[in-house]
Formats: structure tokens, C-alpha cells, sequence
């Protein structure tokens, strides 16, 4: 049984990657805890599906397919960036009982099968991943959680009051000590983990108040790449952990990308809209006048009608007119 602690809360808990046995095969936390937040976003994304124009039966089918290919994309983005740790071992490849999903390859992954699966159904695909996309920042909340009980994810060495550490902490940081890495094992860490947790939550009551607010299809997941790219970059920067290609933090290289890429976007789609409804306004603005000129036209035609020369006219002949009615 091994532990982690928060020193300066004084609070130790026990803790264990493995939950239980089934038939004498380990059921651990991480895998719990995962399911539990990717059960709880389907759930909760199925309440709220109609209000959003979406079948709940869209919802099913989309998690049937995006869900083994998220995670297929998780280990792989894992697995590539980290071969060392595999050396081509097929089965330690294959086994994701105890941790190694790396979220941005989960998250290319899950949104592929969502683009597709929106075409072939004729669904709205930037409305479809708008409504999705909270209810995934809201399942990476939970699922963090499950980092915490594999004692992963955690950042250098922090005298802050929430700093934690515990038994495998500890042993990471003598082993990254041992070469000369700068860390004190003795030293509580930074609760990365609980940072991103934070963040996302925050992220999920952001995006729910935004998507009744967006102007354009697509600002809620543009609004999720950039929020979450921010949160990561910052996060990322702290972990002892990160994947690495060179010196380069492969995370930190591509939330600065999904920022940039996806800022863009949303600015340069509300830019278009303005000007879209501009035009609309001006060329409204254009037939009104018209329409105003015309009717003055007509109303001095009227008044020119019934004036002048012409008006005494018009009165001598409907005199004639009576005239010749009382003779008959």
C-alpha cells in the first residue's frame, strides 16, 4: 500500500493503483476513474442533446466510434513520443491498465471520428462539436483524478502549501536526482494534475455559458482549443514528466499552435460576420430609400395633379359631366 501526502495540510492518504480483483485480474483506479468522467459527460450530453437540435442517438453512435479511437490515438501519441519506455515491446505497447494516454492524441482522434460521423449522418459539424466539446473538457477534469492515484503527472519541486509527494514521488525524484536533474525528493512537488483538473472544470462552466452566448457555429470549439492550449502550456511547464522530442515539449509546441491557429480562426470568422452583416444592412438601408423615394415621387406627382391649371380643369369637366346627368 503506498501513500500520498500533502505535508504542510497534514493530510496522508493511502492510496493503491489497484482497486480490485476480477477472476484474479487487477482492476486499477485509473481505468475507473476514467470511465466514471466519460460516463458522466455521455450522460449528462444526452440530457441536453434535443435542446441542441441533436438526437440522442447521434450521441451513442458518435461515443461507440470516437471512444476506442480516442484511446487508440491517446497510446499512440503516448507510445511515439516515449518509445524509449516501449522499445517495441507489442504488449507493454498494448497495455493501458496503468496510465500512458497522452490527451492531445485522444482529443485529435475523438474530433476526426466526430468531422466524419457528422458528414455521413448530415449533421452540422461545427454546431455538433460545439455541443460536444464541454462534456469532453468536463470527462479530462475527472479523468485527471486518475493520474493522482497512479502518483503521475506532478511538477518540480514547490514549497507552496499545497505541495504533495508520496512513496513513487519520491522514488521518481531520487532516481532524476541520482542523474544530476536538480530535484530534492525530499521536497513536496507541484500537484500538476490537480492544476489541470482546476483549470478544466473551469473550462466546462466557461464553455456552457459561452455556447448560449456564440455568435458563429464553432466559436464554443475554438474558445475550448484556445482556453485548454493556455492552461496546458502553463501546466506543461511545471511537470518533470512531459513528452519531449529533443528539448522541445511536445505538449507546449502544440498548444502554442492550437492558440495561434485557432485564434485566428475565431477572429477571422467574426471579422467576416460583421461585414457579412454590414452589407446586409446597407443594402436593406439601399431598398428602403428607394421605397421612400418612390413614394415621394408619387405623392408629388399627386399634389401636382391636384393643383393649378390642371385642378380647375378637372373641376370644369366633372361640372360638364353633372350638367349632362340631370339633362338626361
Amino acid at each position: 500500500m503506498g501513500y500520498i501526502e500533502f505535508p504542510k495540510l497534514g493530510i496522508r492518504i493511502p492510496i493503491d493503483r489497484e482497486a480490485f480483483k476480477i477472476f484474479g485480474l487487477p482492476v486499477y483506479w485509473y481505468g475507473i476513474i476514467i470511465s466514471a468522467g466519460f460516463f458522466l459527460a455521455v450522460v449528462l450530453g444526452m440530457r441536453n442533446s434535443e435542446k441542441a437540435g441533436i438526437k440522442q442517438d447521434d450521441i451513442i453512435d458518435l461515443v461507440l466510434f470516437a471512444a476506442p479511437v480516442g484511446i487508440i490515438g491517446a497510446r499512440l501519441y503516448y507510445v511515439i513520443f516515449n518509445w524509449s519506455e516501449f522499445n517495441g515491446d507489442f504488449m507493454k505497447i498494448i497495455s493501458i491498465r496503468t496510465g500512458g494516454l497522452a490527451l492531445y492524441g485522444g482529443l485529435i482522434g475523438a474530433v476526426l471520428v466526430a468531422v466524419i460521423f457528422s458528414r455521413v449522418r448530415k449533421i452540422n459539424t461545427l454546431n455538433y462539436l460545439d455541443f460536444c466539446i464541454p462534456y469532453f473538457v468536463l470527462a479530462q477534469a475527472i479523468g485527471r483524478w486518475g493520474n493522482f492515484t497512479n502518483q503521475e503527472a506532478f511538477g518540480g519541486n514547490t514549497n507552496l502549501p499545497w505541495g504533495m509527494t508520496g512513496n513513487e514521488i519520491k522514488e521518481y525524484l531520487q532516481q532524476l536526482s541520482n542523474l544530476n536533474f536538480g530535484v530534492d525528493p525530499n521536497v513536496p512537488v507541484h500537484p500538476t494534475f490537480l492544476y489541470e483538473s482546476l483549470w478544466n472544470f473551469g473550462m466546462f462552466l466557461l464553455l456552457i455559458w459561452f455556447s448560449k452566448r456564440k455568435k458563429l457555429n464553432g466559436e464554443v470549439f475554438c474558445l475550448y482549443m484556445m482556453g485548454y492550449g493556455a492552461g496546458r502550456f502553463w501546466i506543461e511547464g511545471l511537470r518533470l514528466d512531459s513528452l519531449e522530442m529533443g528539448n522541445l515539449r511536445i505538449s507546449q509546441f502544440l498548444s502554442i499552435v492550437f492558440i495561434i491557429v485557432f485564434a485566428l480562426i475565431f477572429v477571422t470568422r467574426r471579422i467576416k460576420d460583421k461585414r457579412k452583416r454590414l452589407e446586409l444592412e446597407n443594402t436593406g438601408e439601399s431598398e428602403f430609400s428607394s421605397l421612400i423615394n418612390q413614394l415621394k415621387e408619387e405623392s408629388e406627382v399627386e399634389s401636382v395633379e391636384t393643383s393649378g391649371p390642371y385642378r380647375e380643369e378637372q373641376i370644369v369637366h366633372k361640372t360638364i359631366q353633372a350638367e349632362e346627368g340631370k339633362e338626361s
